[in-house]
């Protein structure tokens, strides 16, 4: 099978490259750390000017219906730049979820403002107790055993949790579920938060790949311009092995991501395996251009100023985000060992007996 994007899925990518490298510069993230809830209302209003809010969005509702095929480069444009606003509760994971619920009313009012950025939405991940954005979100999907809750911001009660990462908040949420905020109880429920977490690992994998990009854009041109003996440390054979390795680790990944949102798109059965497998790789990238480009900065990569750690800790953020790469191995392991998940290749499903 062939897989390619068109023209204007890449016109796409490049639009939003363009936009984030004029209005999120690394001087934007860093200030934004600074800040009470690490967020800015007037970058969010300017995403949804260019539409990313409401990728996943109807046409009917405002939004520009596309699907994952098309968001995932937008994603990794995303991690590229280090953006940390809620993207990924957001726009890749509650849109569609709310889409998918049947609920009329929901969606009605809640998928129109998401289009035109003018609501947030956090979601709870079922591979954490913690959630990420509810300080900043109007509506909360949680879980309970009784079903999927939306739930508005004032039914909840939120403790700040400590994060490695300044760009991120994270918080552990109290509330009591209320018959009139459940949208999917029993089996709806379970698909639908399945649903989302495939969603959520797929975003953050392909942030995953825009991160190792730009990690090893810096350590590429770190090592052009450090010299010793004379010479760029580029030069030298050993750094020049360890870049080589991240590209392909890098290309490997991609591959995998790439075919994820396929998978993701067409919802198809091998959907969940496809998508921890991207989680795998992509995350593997990442932590490896993490370490290597430490590596290669010498101690200037420990330095505040340096801005090499705002990529190094977006990678080790994403890595425990929709899923560690340790519970993403035990649920490939379960796929391809146990029969958990089905487990196919493009065009071809083996046959036993």
């Amino acid at each position: 099978m062939e897989f390619m994007f068109s023209e204007d899925q890449r016109l796409l990518q490049e639009t939003v490259r363009d936009f984030l490298a004029g209005e999120c510069p690394v001087e934007f993230v860093r200030g934004q750390w600074e800040t009470e809830t690490g967020r800015s209302p007037e970058f969010w209003s300017k995403l949804a000017e260019i539409g990313i809010p409401g990728l996943l969005v109807p046409e009917e509702y405002g939004g520009l219906g596309m699907s994952e095929i098309d968001a995932v480069l937008v994603f990794v444009e995303v991690g590229r730049a280090a953006l940390a606003e809620p993207v990924v509760p957001t726009a890749a994971v509650a849109a569609p979820l709310i889409r998918e619920s049947g609920n009329t009313a929901l969606a009605e009012r809640w998928l129109p403002p998401i289009a035109a950025g003018e609501a947030l939405v956090a979601v709870a991940q079922p591979t954490s107790p913690l959630v990420p954005e509810a300080h900043v979100a109007d509506l909360l999907i949680l879980r309970a055993e009784d079903g999927l809750h939306a739930v508005p911001r004032d039914a909840v009660r939120l403790t700040a949790q400590p994060s490695n990462d300044p760009s991120q908040r994270l918080f552990t949420v109290d509330w009591k579920p209320r018959n009139e905020d459940r949208i999917a109880s029993g089996a709806q429920a379970d698909r639908l938060e399945l649903a989302a977490l495939d969603r959520g690992a797929l975003a953050c994998a392909a942030q995953q790949i825009g991160t190792c990009e730009r990690l090893i854009a810096m350590s590429v041109d770190y090592t052009s311009q450090r010299r010793q003996f004379g010479v760029p440390i580029g030069s030298f054979q050993a750094v020049k092995h360890h870049l080589a390795n991240l590209k392909v680790a890098l290309e490997y990944a991609r591959s995998h991501v790439e075919r994820a949102a396929h998978s993701v798109a067409h919802d198809v059965p091998c959907r969940s395996v496809d998508v921890s497998m991207a989680k795998i790789s992509a995350g593997e990238a990442a932590l490896q251009a993490a370490e290597v480009s430490l590596q290669v900065h010498g101690a200037l990569g420990y330095t505040w100023e340096q801005d090499l750690h705002v990529w190094m800790r977006r990678a080790w953020t994403l890595d425990l985000a929709w899923g560690e790469t340790a519970w993403h191995r035990a649920r490939l392991a379960g796929a391809l060992f146990d029969e958990e998940r089905p487990a196919e290749s493009f065009g071809f499903t083996p046959r036993v007996g």
